[in-house]
């Protein structure tokens, strides 16, 4: 059976091989906990809580502050010690919720209890992802509450799943893919009985064949549920370039996927969406990966959002000696760490360390115009062009080249042999883009 896939694109080094055959490991949580009000796209969450209030395990600290917000719960039960500024993983100092864990562990009223799909409607679904805060949980944290209600509903033919993981070295998704797929297939029916008109497709790489088998056999029998097996490439986990390969339809930047009849969710998403409808649960707690040529012991974590990465880290053995670089997210598309001290968020996936930064290893020279990020781009876009219009400070000029279009995947900057940083460029230029726009 031919692989699907999507143009051009890269191979970078895997790193897999870490972690990827480490089930996942509890840890608890720490004795001050920090919950960021902005842990997703759009609008802060408005916090609930004030100051010396005691709060417990899965309640409400935080409500949405707009139509693309997301609330936020508390993982602990303690007692609200204050609201202030706190560095966060982006380097930002954003508003965040601190509470002193008391150890106690009491939940609200109704946590954890089982709730079946049969009784509610398409309607109370939607309702119940909303309330429960879930974000896309592949990085991007587009609140999912908002994704799977879109205005043309009835027009969703088929909700594509996400379990390629093609950043390298994470595996956290290829663990709850193999330790917790029947709860994914479940929040995947939530789902489906939210779209009524749509089928599901599971698109896996094939650098996961146990993934697969697994996802395969819980399928079987399921008329609305189907596994697609593709190609090992980077970044295949991008939403326009997995909707392509599944589906061949083409999406840009001024669309949706649902203009295109398409929902893509993470398949940690999916496992959040099982919590919360059928365990009333919301989310409050992350599966990470920890890994990198510089960490001791790499392995995948269940761990309480608001715990510092500096802890998860310590629980997990730690960093060795040579470390020069924590990466978190994906070495591709993932942001470099100042500082560990920082909280695990809804979209935190990873702690990457690394004992060389091959980044600032190698200078940076001139272009030599070798056309290999054209050859890279899995948007069709002609980078080296766009790069120069960027220094050029030719706005418009970078916008008819189609610098909008830009994923930010990284694949020109990891094949330039000049080391430019043609994505961080491009990032800048559609931040100038947009800014030009908006006072226009």
């Amino acid at each position: 059976m031919k692989l699907k896939s999507f143009r051009k694109g890269v191979h970078p080094y895997e790193g897999k091989e870490l972690s990827m055959d480490c089930a996942i490991q509890y840890i608890d949580a720490e004795d001050v906990m920090v919950y960021p009000l902005s842990q997703h796209i759009g609008a802060p969450a408005k916090a609930v809580v004030a100051v010396g209030d005691r709060v417990l395990k899965g309640q409400l600290i935080a409500e949405t502050g707009g139509f693309i917000s997301a609330p936020v719960f508390s993982s602990v039960s303690g007692t609200v010690k204050a609201i202030e500024n706190r560095l966060v993983v982006n380097g930002n100092n954003d508003e965040c919720i601190i509470i002193e864990n008391d150890r106690e562990n009491e939940t609200v009223s109704d946590f954890g209890k089982d709730r079946g799909l049969d009784s509610l409607s398409s309607e109370d679904i939607v309702d119940i992802i909303k309330k429960a805060g879930i974000v896309g949980l592949g990085g991007a944290g587009f609140p999912t509450g908002v994704k799977v209600s879109p205005k043309n509903a009835n027009n969703i033919d088929t909700v594509i799943i996400n379990g390629s993981e093609c950043e390298p070295y994470l595996t956290s998704d290829y663990r709850l893919m193999l330790e917790r797929n029947e709860e994914i297939i479940k929040g995947i029916k939530a789902v489906l009985k939210a779209l009524p008109n749509a089928k599901a497709v599971i698109g896996i790489e094939n650098n996961k064949p146990e993934a697969i088998k697994a996802l395969d056999e819980k399928t079987s029998g399921e008329d609305k549920i189907s596994v697609c097996p593709l190609k090992t490439k980077y970044p295949q986990g991008g939403e326009r370039q997995l909707i392509y390969a599944i589906t061949g339809r083409k999406i840009n930047s001024k669309m949706l996927p649902a203009d295109k009849g398409c929902i893509v969710l993470n398949t940690a998403s999916c496992y959040a969406i099982y919590e919360a409808v059928y365990k009333n649960m919301p989310l409050i707690h992350k599966v990470m990966t920890i890994t990198g040529e510089a960490v001791h012991s790499p392995c995948n974590v269940d761990v309480p959002l608001g715990v510092s990465h500096s802890y998860v880290l310590e629980k997990c053995g730690g960093a060795k000696d040579d470390v020069v670089k924590f990466i978190s997210g994906g070495p591709m598309m993932g942001m470099a760490m100042s500082s560990l001290d920082v909280p695990v968020v809804k979209t935190s996936s990873s702690i990457l360390a690394f004992s060389k930064d091959d980044v600032a290893a190698l200078p940076q020279s001139a272009c030599i115009h070798c056309g290999r990020c054209v050859k890279a781009c899995p948007q069709v876009l002609v980078p080296q062009m766009m790069a120069k219009a960027v220094r050029g400070q030719n706005m418009d000029r970078f916008d008819e080249l189609g610098g909008m279009e830009c994923i930010e995947c990284g694949c020109c900057t990891y094949v330039c042999p000049a080391k430019i940083p043609l994505t961080q460029m491009f990032k800048l230029g559609k931040a100038e883009l947009r800014s030009m726009r908006t006072k226009n």
